[in-house]
């Protein structure tokens, strides 16, 4: 049996997670820390971050190419982790994952919900360059990730890295669209974009667990599944670097916390009667259990780092910690306004971890501006990777900002979504809602969007517009209707 297969009872799969925390040195009185408050306090309380600064060359032995460990949470809101100013929701593995590296507190999504940001995760390039990301989001299977495209897994695969996507997929359906036919080696998960935990039972009542492209039977409680599935990749003998993307649908609806099967049975028996709403849970949910499911969550990234670490692997791999968007119904985003399908700072401003102990200090904190298309293109740069040249990147790599110190310099952040637009430049943010209006923000003096400046500044707001618009005539329509 692999270690983590853990009992059913939620009582023992926190024991359990709790004892590899203690392992690690994540538990105790770190864990009981009160968390920091406000957004940029730090991972805990009486901790002081230091601005992102390179590393000194320590003559110790040479770094070799990363395995890259890329972790997405699902719908979670800026300040849900305690790191992030979250009064009430406890993170202390991820508390101790930002102590280890380097917290991003103006890191944004490729876009405002879960397809399209994972489009400009696997292509490096926006949504709407790809017919399957206008899509906002996939929501049945006349759309997905053409399989001739680059992608983040296959360039690494042709540099010699093994691929592998554990958990949501959300980028098309069989039989045309999958993982495999994208460049990753191995897929063990969903293709939808939200399954009830228990039974798998995805958004048209169809059952959604898959490995490779056969469907797999596992009626325990998914988080769990895909902790023990991304433990067990780790700890296989690789031979070669990895890539392992871990797309977790936690906290994403319905609100089954581990340990629901009550809650579970009354979904999939609305479900299987026919009420397409039912996994959306709009009559579920409370605080209390959002908190259970992303302290669940970080209990299980404990696990996957905990693995990490016995196999001997932790000094050379990447790991890296985001959401996919902002957040939904139960999000701590204060103080950004907006959330999960706006472009206003809730909805596109993420948290954001990255830990490299063989390159990079831990401690830190960076307030540049990035968004996921230069992760993909920073993450095909540290692996030696080249992008296709037909295929041309929308991201800017920060290798050079993170190992040799070099700034990323003055560029443009771009977003689209229907009836939505946005483009950060700097501190300035023209953004354009579904009432029309153009908006001009400072997010350096109002990250919360309430001062528009647009008056008092036309000549900045036409040029921010201007470009925008630019590149937006680059991009494929949106189909009528």
């Amino acid at each position: 049996m692999s270690s983590y297969e853990i009992p059913l009872s939620r009582r023992a799969f926190t024991g359990g997670v709790a004892g590899a925390a203690a392992a690690v040195g994540v538990g105790g009185g770190e864990a009981a820390a009160a968390p920091a408050e406000g957004p940029s306090a730090g991972p805990s309380a009486g901790y002081a971050e230091r601005p992102f600064t390179v590393r000194e060359d320590r003559g110790g032995r040479p770094a070799r190419r990363p395995n890259i460990l890329f972790i997405l949470g699902d719908d979670l809101g800026w300040a849900d982790l305690s790191s992030y100013g979250s009064p009430h929701i406890k993170t202390p593995h991820l508390d101790r994952l930002a102590r280890q590296g380097v917290r991003f507190t103006h890191a944004y999504s490729g876009s405002a919900t879960c397809s399209p940001t994972r489009f400009s995760l696997y292509t490096g390039r926006f949504p709407g360059r790809t017919k399957g990301g206008l899509a906002e989001p996939i929501a049945d299977r006349s759309a997905g990730l053409d399989p001739t495209h680059p992608t983040l897994a296959s360039l690494l695969r042709d540099a010699g890295y093994a691929t592998a996507l554990i958990g949501k997929w959300h980028c098309g359906y069989l039989p045309d669209h999958s993982p495999t036919k994208s460049g990753w080696d191995e897929f063990f998960g969903n293709f939808g974009g939200a399954l009830e935990y228990y039974s798998k039972l995805g958004l048209g009542g169809e059952y959604d667990l898959y490995e490779g492209d056969a469907t797999y039977q596992d009626l325990r409680y998914y988080t769990r599944i895909l902790t023990e599935r991304a433990g067990d990749y780790i700890r296989r003998g690789h031979d070669r670097p990895w890539l392992l993307n871990l797309n977790f649908t936690t906290p994403h609806w319905p609100w089954i916390a581990d340990g629901d099967t009550e809650d579970s049975a009354e979904i999939v028996r609305r479900i299987k009667a026919g009420d397409r709403g039912a996994l959306q849970h709009r009559d579920g949910g409370s605080l209390a259990k959002y908190t259970a499911m992303v302290q669940d969550l970080d209990r299980s990234v404990g696990h996957v780092l905990h693995a990490l670490k016995t196999s001997g692997q932790e000094r050379d791999t990447l790991v890296f910690f985001a959401s996919d968007n902002g957040g939904e119904r139960f999000s701590y985003t204060w103080p950004l306004s907006g959330n999960k399908g706006s472009l206003r700072e809730g909805g596109i401003r993420v948290p954001t971890l990255v830990r490299w102990p063989a390159r990079l200090d831990g401690g830190q904190v960076s307030d540049v501006p990035v968004y996921t298309p230069d992760w993909t293109a920073t993450l095909l740069e540290l692996a030696g990777a080249r992008p296709h040249p037909a295929y041309p990147l929308d991201g800017v790599s920060l290798t050079g900002y993170l190992l040799r110190g070099r700034e990323p310099g003055e560029r443009d952040l771009f977003w689209r979504v229907r009836g939505e637009r946005a483009l950060r430049r700097g501190p300035w943010k023209y953004y354009r809602g579904k009432g029309g209006a153009d908006q001009l923000f400072h997010l350096g003096r109002d990250q919360r969007e309430q001062a528009d400046l647009a008056g008092r500044e036309p000549g900045l707001l036409a040029n921010l517009r201007a470009a925008w618009e630019r590149t937006d005539a680059e991009l494929l329509p949106y189909p009528a209707g």
